[in-house]
């Protein structure tokens, strides 16, 4: 059984993980760290409700004693520092998403990977059995992707990310050239911010955020034959996306993203806040630079903290 150490409990999804795993016999988290702003009351009962060994105050200490590190803090802009001591230790290192929110700390994760660190993630919603489902059909039979439009709820990024990461997995391993910000459409009270994503073999996808709420995870794929509709099942996509990290750790085949994959995801929202901000714009990938609009992680953290609080 691998050992798993996680960095913050921020979110719902530290606590979902280790109830999913607690399930099986292949992982089990063991350690924690916590520097985010749960308090020791939550981060104590975390420890006795999943039977963790150790509370670390030192990642570098906390990295002699698991198998891989899960990072789970909702600041993301401390991904980088929060993942180094795992990757100098030679530790896997699973970022929750989303993996980094500006250009410089994916330009790090991607110069990281190039030396062969091993860097794992992000979304659940890349690697839901409703892909397989798809993936399961024999391309000729279900056709090659022509358009996928993803519909989902709450905020711009932290959770929008989620649609992103659902369109490539789909789209597979094709970098993406450009973003457009369509525009924003308003039915009573309720906003919906909606982006065009042009990829370099010609297919294309639409990702629609409603930023007043959750929503149901949907996704449309049109094929060159045919079209399907999911609406994703989340209340299995942690099982889904736990079943591929497990699989990596037991030596069989890797079928998680890519860190180019991950860091796409980002950029193609770079590039629609870019477009957003220059007025719906078409964007190119790569002519980001480190100087255009970025998401805050320190304010999202500070938004969702006391959210957790009320």
């Amino acid at each position: 059984m691998f050992r798993i150490g996680t960095v913050n409990i921020d979110t719902s999804h530290a606590p979902s993980f280790a109830e999913i795993l607690l399930k099986g016999d292949e992982g089990k988290y063991t350690a924690i760290y916590n520097d985010g702003f749960r308090t020791d009351e939550e981060v104590n009962t975390f420890i006795e409700k999943f039977g963790l060994d150790k509370r670390y105050t030192d990642l570098s200490e906390m990295a002699k004693d698991i198998d891989i590190a899960f990072i789970q803090s909702c600041n993301w802009d401390n991904h980088v520092a929060q993942s180094m001591p795992f990757i100098e230790a030679g530790v896997p290192v699973f970022i929750d998403k989303p993996i980094a929110g500006n250009l410089a700390d994916l330009k790090t994760f991607e110069e990281l990977d190039r030396q062969g660190k091993v860097i794992l993630g992000t979304s659940a919603l890349r690697y839901t059995y409703e892909h397989d489902s798809f993936f399961a059909i024999p391309e000729e039979e279900r056709g090659s992707v022509v358009h996928v439009s993803t519909m989902v709820g709450v905020d711009e990024f932290n959770y929008a990310i989620h649609s992103v990461e659902s369109i490539l997995g789909f789209i597979g391993d094709v970098s993406p050239i450009s973003t457009r910000f369509i525009g924003t459409s308003v039915a009573g009270d309720v906003p919906c911010d909606s982006y065009y994503v042009v990829f370099e073999n010609g297919a294309t996808a639409c990702y629609h955020i409603c930023k007043k709420g959750w929503q149901p995870s949907t996704a449309l794929v049109m094929t060159s034959k045919t079209s399907f509709a999911y609406k994703i099942d989340t209340s299995k996509v942690y099982e889904a996306m736990l079943k591929q990290v497990c699989a990596y750790m037991a030596g069989k085949e890797n079928k998680l993203a890519t860190v180019k994959q991950m860091t796409d995801a980002v950029k193609i929202m770079l590039a629609g806040k870019k477009s957003a901000a220059n007025g719906g714009t078409t964007e190119l990938i790569a002519e980001l630079t480190e100087s255009d609009p970025s998401f805050d992680g320190a304010e999202f953290e500070e938004f969702y903290a006391a959210s957790q609080r009320k």
